[in-house]
């Protein structure tokens, strides 16, 4: 799996909200200014082609929807974020954030649970 540039992200994140949808819906949900359909109908193709995401044809028209489902995305951005920036270690990413966001010891102990949970759900 490769990782999405920002774009992309945001496309995919109208997405998996919807479930499935058609260009103009995925413009329907765009912050203003919203960029020009073509751009967005171009991003959702090279999401197509990353594998992402799948398409039913209707004449000329199609309704895209995600292939790769939020979860395993989110699983795959986080282990890349701690390997890439954090030595592999999600106590450094967690002591990262407490001390950025100033957070309370039991955020703290929430956040190194369910930081865990996804580490032991990875395939």
């Amino acid at each position: 799996m490769k990782e999405l540039t920002k774009a992309e992200d945001q496309i995919m994140q109208i997405l998996w909200m919807l479930e499935k949808g058609f260009v103009k819906d995925i413009m329907d949900h765009l912050p203003e200014p919203k960029p020009a359909y073509n751009t967005v109908s171009t991003i959702v193709r090279i999401l197509e082609k990353k594998g992402f995401v799948g398409y039913k044809a209707y004449g000329k028209t199609h309704e895209y929807y995600p292939l790769i489902a939020k979860e395993k995305y989110t699983r795959f951005y986080l282990n890349n974020l701690v390997k890439g920036y954090f030595n592999g270690s999600f106590q450094n990413l967690v002591s990262f954030f407490a001390k950025e966001n100033d957070l309370a010891v039991g955020d703290i102990d929430r956040l190194m649970k369910e930081l865990e949970n996804l580490k032991q759900q990875k395939p």
